[in-house]
């Protein structure tokens, strides 16, 4: 046990990372009063939630005061500080974390350098995440089995984060409205079901909205109505596929056409000429 602490322990990952998103380590720890660490940078994100006691955290040029139900986060090559209280040392578990969905997932739960601080988390629920997290690198469990399961809590740890109540000290012109939601929403489905036989008008039911108002707030955000957006997505995704191997009946199917004949003429509309024209065409082919 380090000199520094009245209890510690530590599950550390084998592998080396990979994929968008790894457990490195996890952690908990009640420190002696007045514990620090820092100043320093890390080269990986270090989360940490207050379960009981007291502390602070310094980064970015701010200190926050944190208490038990806190979490803070420490990014990539910024300068922090922390340290236990001198009466009241807190007592906290941690996660360090790498991958390149890392910044995407934090940006999008609204946590950042420039506010990295989430305040009344339910503690209950987060300490079992952080435990199984470090539970399963000290298991007997296999290394990669260690890993997807720590990978998992990690999720369900981001997700816990994202409901917290400090949504309130977060910008209000930050986040994006409800229109902006929706639209994202129903692009994010055309642009992964473009090879379905989609329907505008379920879609807008299934997200609660008529097809023509739905439709009209799609335009205003997007700059194209729902059909000319899957339309777009399709014929670009029948570019790609005719540098393949594949026939001209099999990617249609590929792009939601069940009929050849009228894929041809929809890719034809698009690009000027036909399938079996384009790919002629393209570099490479006899």
């Amino acid at each position: 046990m380090p000199s520094n602490h009245y209890e510690v322990s530590l599950g550390i990952n084998s592998l080396p990372p990979e994929g968008e998103l790894s457990v490195l380590f996890s952690g908990c720890g009640k420190p002696l009063p007045l514990h620090r660490m820092g100043p320093a940078v890390h080269n990986y994100y270090l989360i940490h939630t207050v379960m009981q006691g007291r502390g602070s955290f310094e980064m970015a040029g701010k200190r926050y005061d944190c208490r038990a139900g806190d979490t803070f986060v420490i990014f990539p090559g910024e300068l922090f500080t922390y340290a236990a209280d001198a009466t009241e040392p807190w007592q906290y578990r941690w996660v360090a974390l790498v991958g390149a969905a890392a910044p995407k997932l934090l940006q999008a739960l609204y946590i950042t350098p420039a506010s990295p601080v989430r305040h009344h988390v339910d503690t209950r629920r987060i300490r079992v995440l952080y435990d199984r997290m470090r539970l399963a690198f000290q298991s007997n469990d296999t290394p990669v089995m260690a890993a997807l399961e720590a990978s998992g809590q990690l999720r369900l740890l981001l997700r816990q984060l994202g409901t917290t109540s400090a949504d309130a000290s977060l910008a209000p012109a930050s986040r994006p409205s409800d229109v902006e939601r929706q639209v994202g929403q129903m692009a994010m489905w055309l642009s992964l079901q473009y090879d379905q036989n989609l329907s505008i008008a379920q879609i807008a039911k299934t997200l609660g909205y008529h097809r023509t108002h739905l439709s009209k707030m799609f335009k205003q955000v997007i700059g194209l109505s729902p059909s000319q957006y899957l339309y777009r997505i399709r014929m670009e995704r029948a570019e790609s596929l005719l540098a393949s191997d594949l026939t001209i009946g099999q990617i249609a199917s590929s792009v939601g056409y069940p009929d050849p004949l009228y894929f041809s003429k929809q890719f034809r509309r698009w690009k000027g000429v036909t399938p079996s024209d384009f790919r002629r065409d393209l570099p490479g082919q006899p």
